[in-house]
């Protein structure tokens, strides 16, 4: 249900909406926009938080708790995606007829107020690229509206309210949340079967993505050498970028670390690139990023420094201290795909460390569905440590857990609650050790129990 033709009477200055769960990280950014739209803005969270304390300094009310009183004299209300009907929030607008909007359907309408609405997408990289992107913007002295789903040490947040002409998401396809959007380039980075808890297969996931393209309206920038990329775009006129020949925005010189290369263009130098961050599959992260600049118009120069200047999001292989002469790194990698690009980029930039992995599956029908591809990548680290299985938005209806996964990983460790994860970690790392906590949930947490 798209109702973009509606929420755009209710986005008026002037007009009150309450935002449920206005904490969130994309949530908390929407309500400041709005905000410096002239809508008065209010909203309610289940904690507070820094992110409250943020808002309610910006001059945004916020209710600690949910409750019915909340909504009163409200002209709409949006909700975060774990906000559901049995809310009393969204259950009390929903018996007095007030619309309740999903958090998508409020960032598509203002992006239709930018001159250039740069939408990244795909299974994998979407906050790395958008933090790429975000570089880059601020290096072209853009003045970005930015809006990304992690923390980015240049902004010290994971958004940005500017003044410029140009906004730049992290667009998620879970939901079809992304076919909300008002893109005029979208970046397609990658195509796999995820979120199956909503989509039915890969050829479905597919789809989602192939109607995401087909809104944009200025182009799209899309990865040539991944096949499943490739069949989604069928029909389309796009861009492709890649390592490969046959791209129309390529890497030329690479170094064998893929960390420094050119950046050629329809066949014309662009831009030289040193990067600092690691790995092929970031490598590939910033062709899609320089693709959309270009296609912008941006001088290839903003672009090299912007790409210079970006060290990583947070969660995103970050760098949180050392241990017994050990170094302790965090990674928000929760698919298989991302496991495997992670580790092939430790392998290849720092051969001969012991890898102490410490994995935390998230959600268990993402767990069953991928149950054997995870074997497969998981099985390469030296140490395998596994947390119980995150449930996010589920409940174990399945009957499946890390457990599982341990028993199938010979040499694998499993540990039903954080702090045993900690325990297990002090006992087993030696000095120089790689040492990564890596999901998608709350493992961070193990690992910053081990450096108190």
């Amino acid at each position: 249900m798209y109702m973009n033709q509606t929420i755009e009477s209710y986005l008026q200055p002037g007009k009150r909406v309450h935002l449920v769960g206005i904490g969130g990280v994309s949530m908390r950014p929407l309500g400041l926009v709005l905000k410096g739209m002239g809508v008065v803005v209010t909203g309610s969270d289940m904690n507070a938080s820094a992110s409250t304390r943020e808002l309610e300094e910006a001059g945004i009310s916020v209710a600690i708790g949910h409750r019915v009183e909340n909504i009163e004299g409200v002209a709409c209300v949006i909700r975060t995606a774990a906000a559901h009907n049995d809310n009393p929030e969204i259950a009390a607008a929903r018996a007095n007829g007030i619309p309740v909007f999903e958090r998508a359907q409020a960032w598509g309408q203002i992006m239709k107020s930018y001159k250039n609405a740069i939408c990244i997408s795909g299974t994998h990289g979407k906050t790395t690229t958008t933090s790429m992107m975000t570089h880059i913007l601020m290096e072209a002295k853009a003045d970005p509206t930015v809006m990304i789903g992690g923390y980015l040490p240049l902004l010290h947040a994971g958004h940005r309210v500017g003044h410029g002409d140009t906004i730049v998401l992290e667009s998620c396809e879970y939901c079809d949340s992304f076919l909300n959007f008002f893109p005029t380039i979208a970046v397609v980075l990658n195509v796999e079967a995820d979120h199956l808890d909503y989509f039915d297969d890969l050829a479905d996931v597919q789809d989602s993505f192939h109607k995401f393209a087909q809104l944009a309206t200025r182009g799209v920038i899309s990865n040539g050498d991944d096949v499943h990329t490739v069949e989604a775009m069928a029909g389309i006129d796009h861009i492709t970028f890649g390592l490969t020949e046959g791209n129309r925005i390529t890497a030329k010189n690479v170094s064998p670390d893929w960390r420094h290369f050119d950046v050629v263009c329809d066949g014309e130098y662009y831009c030289h690139l040193d990067m600092g961050v690691l790995g092929k599959h970031n490598a590939l992260n910033a062709l899609g990023a320089a693709g959309a600049a270009w296609l912008m118009g941006i001088d290839g120069e903003a672009v090299a420094r912007g790409i210079a200047s970006f060290h990583g999001a947070g969660r995103r292989m970050e760098f949180k201290g050392n241990y017994r002469d050990a170094e302790i790194f965090d990674d928000y990698a929760h698919h298989p795909d991302e496991v495997k690009a992670t580790i092939d980029s430790i392998r290849a930039s720092m051969p001969g460390r012991r890898l102490v992995l410490a994995f935390q599956p998230h959600t268990y029908t993402r767990t069953h569905a991928l149950f054997e591809d995870f074997i497969r990548e998981l099985s390469k680290a030296d140490v395998l440590v596994l947390a119980e299985i995150y449930a996010a938005r589920e409940r174990n209806t399945i009957g499946i857990s890390s457990a599982d996964l341990a028993n199938q990983i010979p040499d694998a460790i499993y540990c039903p609650t954080l702090p045993q994860v900690t325990e297990v970690l002090s006992n087993v790392i030696r000095p120089g050790d790689m040492v990564i906590t890596m999901g998608a949930g709350d493992i961070f947490r193990a690992g910053e129990a081990l450096l108190k």
